[in-house]
């Protein structure tokens, strides 16, 4: 579709929302309603929290733009219900986006795949066994199975910090996920309807790549390209790519993943619907393979007409 054409429709920006990720979706959707607005698209900006089927309604979208971040916006609810109203969305679809958000299933799918993810172990709520300490040796990682941004995501060094993680983890759900540390570059991978457009290594100034330094300007050093040799970098885009594949995902993904010493890529979990905030990973991608914002925004729009 050609930009002409796509000026044309009513595009609404869902953001916000009601999930922990909440103010990071606003900003999201913030930064993409600006750059359209001053584009001269017709656009208006949603928020996604109350009566969302009748706002959807009375708004008589041409196309969604789905700017949410967790949730209902990002685990295939969102999805299904433009779906039923006939209304063309970003990203992925239900099923894939059911999947993506759900760590247990996703992993499982990735598995199945051929690809390749730290070890882990899913723990349930009041069934938690007394050998958990024996699972994985310290370090390990906690975290909720169905959240996303790392919210509620640690390290665990010592046993007796263990319990406490589990018990913060929990709070965002039944299903805990224990993984194996693996040290290592940590590497985003940006996918743009089903092509690579490159990556990036992020070295925290924190611990790990956690909420705060995601979305904390100054907190962390972007690396472009990731400092892989020639075939490690090679290995990480393939993995990302079937990772992205054995879910069945499209539109813009952007997929987390860990390279150990022995130069072998571990995938964490893709992003069905990533950050475009200004401290966000794949609106730099894009601009270190020449795709501009507003260019990025129009892409992902016109995948979504497609």
């Amino acid at each position: 579709m050609n930009l002409k054409s796509l000026k044309r429709k009513k595009i609404g920006v869902l953001m916000g929302g009601t999930s922990s990720e909440r103010e990071v979706s606003l900003r999201s959707g913030g930064a993409i309603y600006n750059t359209l607005k001053a584009a001269h698209y017709n656009v208006a900006p949603i928020d996604a929290r109350g009566d969302l089927c009748k706002i959807l309604k009375k708004e008589r979208l041409d196309v969604a733009f789905i700017a949410l971040h967790g949730g209902h916006g990002e685990n295939g609810a969102v999805q299904g219900m433009l779906e039923i109203l006939g209304i063309p969305y970003t990203g992925s679809g239900i099923l894939a986006s059911a999947l993506a958000m759900d760590k247990e299933a996703s992993k499982k799918a990735f598995l199945y795949g051929g690809v390749p993810v730290p070890p882990f172990k899913v723990l349930c709520r009041g069934a938690v066994p007394p050998s958990v300490r024996k699972t994985f040796p310290l370090p390990l990682v906690v975290k909720p199975a169905a959240e996303g941004s790392s919210v509620g995501v640690e390290i665990v060094k010592k046993n007796t910090d263990l319990s406490g993680s589990l018990r913060q983890a929990f709070s965002y759900g039944d299903r805990v996920i224990l993984e194996k540390y693996v040290e290592g570059k940590e590497v985003q991978i940006g996918i743009l309807n089903d092509r690579v457009l490159g990556g990036v290594e992020v070295k925290p100034s924190l611990e790990f790549y956690n909420y705060e330094a995601k979305y904390t300007s100054g907190l962390t050093e972007y690396i472009f390209p990731p400092r892989l040799d020639r075939k490690t970098y090679a290995k990480v885009k393939e993995a990302a790519l079937a990772a992205h594949r054995a879910l069945g995902c499209c539109g813009a993904t952007r997929v987390d993943l860990i390279v150990d010493s022995d130069r072998n890529p571990y995938v964490l979990e893709v992003n069905t619907i990533p950050g475009m905030t200004e401290t966000s990973l794949l609106p730099k991608i894009a601009a270190n393979a020449g795709i501009d914002f507003l260019s990025l925004i129009e892409e992902i729009l016109a995948g979504a007409i497609k």
